[in-house]
């Protein structure tokens, strides 16, 4: 019998915990395809070998119950939503790498850190999914915290061409997509209505995830000089990117059946603090005042996202 998460209202949390590991993995194998096939093969990658995952995740959770549990209702609400949030995922990592191609693009990832306070403002005006206040105050304060940690050199911290310039424009574009994207996966979640979380999670990542694999798979066939041919001899490491993408995808989808999608992005913020921790502890490097407080700012913005959710 499947767990519903209306008998263990905390399940949300261990499931979006899952997700952010599982991320890390995935965006450590995608670093290195990177290097290897270019930006856009090696995102391309993510959707297409992830694909076999997500098939299979769902075939499971159909043939595993004694009750084979019957077929959702496909409307247009929901492919709309789906494929909202699937256009402005890839929208959100064009933007971010638009932002890596300029000069100086700290500004930029600093301004994209904004997307959890983006999260709360388009979950409240498209599905009307309005925070408490103690979920405000948790998003308000891990975004202060991841704020802190990913300040740009003093000499465009204040500087105001630098915030006002293009690639600032690139970094909130970027944080604006990836919020959209989790307010389409999350209207999806809602308006698919599936008998478990677990199966409202896998149809939306086999369906937006075909739908990525189309789109950007058609335009590296048809905009980059080598086209698909880089991507199958570097299988190996792509079926390692494409499991732990899927593994990813499936949380984080699963999660947003669960709990709304701002408290979810909030504490997928918890994935900042593990590889900042990773990074200081390999680099044996001590941590400056202004990352202190922004580590506890952080942490105490999880916690009580965490509770709100019980």
């Amino acid at each position: 019998m499947p767990i519903s998460p209306d008998v263990l209202p905390w399940l949300w949390v261990p499931v979006v915990l899952f997700a952010t590991l599982a991320q890390t993995a995935r965006n450590t194998a995608q670093r290195n395809l990177t290097a290897e096939l270019g930006t856009l093969p090696a995102t391309l990658v993510r959707f297409l070998y992830g694909l076999p995952f997500a098939a299979l995740w769902l075939a499971l959770l159909y043939a595993w119950p004694e009750r084979t549990p019957a077929l959702p209702q496909f409307g247009a609400a929901y492919l709309g939503w789906i494929a909202l949030g699937a256009f402005f995922q890839i929208a959100g990592t064009a933007f971010l790498l638009l932002a890596m191609s300029e000069r100086n693009f700290a500004v930029a990832v600093t301004l994209s850190k904004t997307e959890v306070l983006q999260v709360a403002l388009f979950a409240t005006l498209l599905l009307h999914e309005l925070p408490t206040p103690l979920a405000l105050l948790a998003m308000v304060v891990a975004t202060l915290g991841v704020l802190l940690l990913s300040l740009p050199p003093r000499g465009q911290l204040l500087s105001l061409s630098a915030w006002a310039s293009r690639p600032a424009l690139y970094g909130l574009a970027c944080g604006a997509s990836f919020a959209i994207a989790s307010v389409g996966f999350r209207g999806g979640a809602l308006a698919l209505a599936a008998e478990t979380p677990w199966l409202s999670g896998a149809w939306g990542v086999l369906i937006a995830q075909a739908l990525q694999t189309l789109g950007l798979g058609a335009w590296v066939a048809l905009r980059t000089e080598r086209g698909l041919a880089p991507l199958w001899p570097a299988w190996r490491l792509s079926l390692v990117a494409g499991s732990m993408g899927a593994a990813a995808s499936l949380a984080w989808f699963t999660a947003y059946a669960m709990q709304g999608a701002a408290a979810v992005r909030t504490l997928g913020m918890v994935e900042v603090v593990f590889s900042y921790l990773v990074s200081r502890r390999l680099l044996s490097e001590a941590f400056t005042r202004p990352e202190k407080i922004g580590m506890v700012l952080m942490l105490v913005g999880l916690v009580l996202i965490t509770l709100q959710g019980l």
